[in-house]
């Protein structure tokens, strides 16, 4: 019998599904339970709903399968993507310990350094661009990656990073949320941890919060599993049920994204009042030489600048098929003027653009009557 093919489209629709069987549905659908009947001594796959549910069974060797084929990898899912964050980030350093944050991350994670501070834990900034983290790697007991960064959409060179961050005894840890396993798959990069915000892309239907963790190493995933238990920041069954079911068109959604973002990108181009505009996947992208080198899809995020505050604010209440938003990778275009929250040093007309599945030519469309009205 010849072999199942493997190819993304195939690994997107069958991950994570158990074997056929007569008479069952290809998804077993939530397992809604708190506890278990445990007979004799409290051993066996599920013992309380905080620690195991098949349902998240079934999802996390799903994504252990995107993000690590051929790998033996073990994957956690939790309640969000910070969720996921924090686990990883205060389940391996402890009071004396040195992280290496990307100064140009996620925000919500920057903040973190806070309690990180309040631990004994130092915490160093280096920017994305230029691997400029290399030179503050020295001691540190964990690297943080986000690449491409959110939202300046800035690359490194994962393997570069990881390669010298493990010469000096440093765990990587790499933020994979903007690109998704089928875009980057940080592990063979080099990584220790892959991780994303699930909310996004992953699932892509803007109505689900989600995490995950994956590694190959038995003695993290016990580390960041435990976290998980102790902390209780466990995903509900009906939404790790949604984001298996939402895996099956993945490879449908980033495609068309990508492709969508590149052709939105380039109407872009020859707008006087658009500046600094990215997006990894066009040819002469800062990024794109690095970008072209470990991604295998470019993202549905496009950034650009206008001329100011007000500037930017007409012309997201000018847009009528793309909602103001603050999240990206929904099936849906959304847009945002990013420094509306602070803790991004972005100029105010910064715009943080998510490009949906809907026909190219409307996306363009709408941004451009947008651009117009706004002048």
């Amino acid at each position: 019998m010849s072999e199942r093919p493997t190819g993304d489209g195939t690994a997107s629709v069958h991950a994570g599904r158990p074997a056929a069987e007569p008479y069952t549905p290809s998804l077993p659908g939530p397992v809604f339970v708190s506890h278990y009947h445990l007979p004799g001594e409290a051993a066996g796959p599920y013992t309380y709903g905080r620690d195991e549910n098949p349902t998240w069974t079934h999802l996390e060797a799903a994504i252990s399968q995107l993000e690590a084929p051929g790998a033996d990898a073990d994957t956690v899912v939790f309640a969000s993507g910070m969720a996921a964050v924090s686990a990883v980030l205060l389940s391996q350093v402890r009071t004396g310990d040195t992280v290496v944050l990307p100064s140009d991350c996620y925000q919500a994670t920057r903040s973190l350094r806070q309690r990180l501070d309040s631990w004994g834990v130092d915490v160093r900034l280096a920017p994305t661009a230029g691997d400029q983290q290399l030179d503050v790697l020295d001691g540190a007991r964990l690297l943080w990656i986000e690449s491409p960064s959110n939202p300046e959409l800035d690359v490194c060179d994962i393997r570069r990073l990881a390669a010298a961050a493990h010469e000096r005894g440093v765990l990587v840890a790499v933020d994979n949320t903007l690109a998704t396993p089928l875009g980057q798959r940080p592990l063979e990069l080099g990584a220790d941890f892959s991780l994303a915000s699930g909310t996004k892309a992953l699932t892509g239907h803007g109505d689900l919060l989600l995490g995950y963790v994956t590694v190959t190493d038995p003695a993290l995933a016990a580390a960041v599993r435990l976290w998980r238990k102790t902390v209780g920041a466990i995903p509900g069954p009906m939404e790790a049920w949604l984001a298996h079911r939402s895996l099956a068109t993945l490879h449908l959604r980033v495609d068309r994204q990508a492709a969508n973002a590149v052709a939105l990108a380039d109407a872009l181009r020859g707008r006087p009042e658009v500046t600094g505009l990215r997006h990894p996947g066009l040819p002469d992208d800062p990024a794109h030489r690095i970008a072209a080198g470990q991604m295998r899809r470019f993202g549905s995020v496009v950034s650009f600048v206008l001329p100011g505050r007000e500037h930017a604010e007409r012309f997201l209440a000018a847009l009528q098929l793309t909602t103001e938003a603050t999240s990206f990778g929904s099936v849906l275009s959304t847009a945002e003027r990013r420094g509306r929250w602070g803790g991004d040093a972005v100029p105010d007309g910064f715009i943080r653009f998510s490009v949906g599945v809907e026909d190219a030519e409307d996306i363009v469309t709408d941004v451009l009557q947008a651009l117009d009205a706004a002048r």
